[in-house]
């Protein structure tokens, strides 16, 4: 029986030599078009080109990212047109702005007569944007009068300030971009960062500049004297006894018997004062209401230093005879 040899399924040492002569003779071809075609003029492309930006940095400040680069369509050496592309060695072109405040935009009509030239010898067809937008600020220092953020602190119960807050510094000096000054309206939040206060207050307060605006904002002070005085208020009740005023004799009140109770809040410096107070209950029969035969009843003497008086019940009904 003829034996049969089994392939090995390698290419031969003579195979592979001539498979490398092959490869290296493709290379070399396509090396060689490149390079020959990127010698030719007269390409057309478009690239985003590489600006820079130019203007007094002590007097402005740039408020939002200003543009990188601007799209042109340009033509020229296959050489030169491909370092544009890849941006390889190639210088950005400068705008100069002297007020940049003055305006929002620049036109890129006005760009293309000096960036032709900067980019010479490559040939610059066109701009594909009308404009470029940017916003630069004036950097200002302006006085902002302090005051309390009342989200950053509590009350103790029945306590509330009295009177005005003082501050030291009476204004707080803010440096930074125009438009993110005026965002404040000439007051500068002060941030307590205190719990259930009970007593007067007299602090030194750190100032802060919000986190999202701390890289445009200086502060001229590093904290503000706070101080205010405050007032406990107590609670308490009376029973009142009941006045008619303008009653005609055919009408009474379907609970003659009836005793109103007044609870509030009473500034504890004034309990004294309150205990020699007497308090009623009045009921005018002109002020009643048509509609379902009731009055209101108002409390008399009302004194500035009880708050949140409340009287139970706040109206009683009528009886016709």
């Amino acid at each position: 029986m003829a034996e049969h040899k089994k392939s090995s399924g390698r290419i031969s040492s003579k195979k592979l030599s001539n498979l490398k002569v092959v490869v290296l003779c493709i290379a070399a071809a396509t090396t060689f078009w490149i390079l020959n075609a990127l010698n030719k003029d007269n390409y057309t492309t478009i690239v985003d080109y590489p600006i820079e930006w130019d203007f007094d940095g002590e007097k402005y400040m740039a408020i939002q990212p200003l543009p990188e680069s601007v799209p042109i369509q340009i033509s020229g050496n296959g050489w030169d047109l491909l370092r544009k592309y890849f941006k390889l060695n190639e210088p950005p072109f400068v705008i100069n702005l002297a007020e940049p405040a003055t305006k929002n935009f620049i036109l890129t009509s006005d760009l293309k007569r000096p960036l032709g030239d900067f980019i010479t010898p490559t040939v610059l067809i066109g701009m594909l944007e009308d404009s470029l937008a940017f916003r630069i600020d004036q950097i200002q220092t302006r006085k902002l009068d302090p005051v309390l953020d009342t989200t950053s602190y509590t009350m103790a119960k029945n306590v509330v300030i009295e009177g005005e807050i003082s501050f030291d510094p009476k204004q707080i000096s803010l440096s930074g971009p125009s438009s993110v000054l005026d965002s404040f309206g000439g007051r500068f939040p002060i941030s307590l960062n205190a719990k259930r206060i009970g007593e007067n207050f007299n602090e030194s307060v750190p100032l802060r500049i919000p986190k999202e605006l701390s890289e445009v904002l200086t502060l001229q002070d590093a904290s503000v004297e706070v101080s205010f005085t405050v007032i406990q208020f107590l609670e308490g009740n009376k029973r009142l006894k009941l006045r008619k005023v303008n009653f005609p004799k055919t009408v009474t009140l379907e609970n003659e018997e009836l005793t109103p109770v007044i609870s509030y809040l009473v500034d504890g410096s004034k309990v004294t004062e309150l205990k020699d107070m007497e308090f009623e209950a009045v009921l005018d029969y002109s002020k009643r209401n048509r509609e379902d035969s009731t009055i209101a009843i108002v409390v008399r003497p009302n004194p500035s230093y009880i708050k949140e008086m409340k009287v139970e019940p706040s109206h009683v009904r009528l009886k016709y005879e």
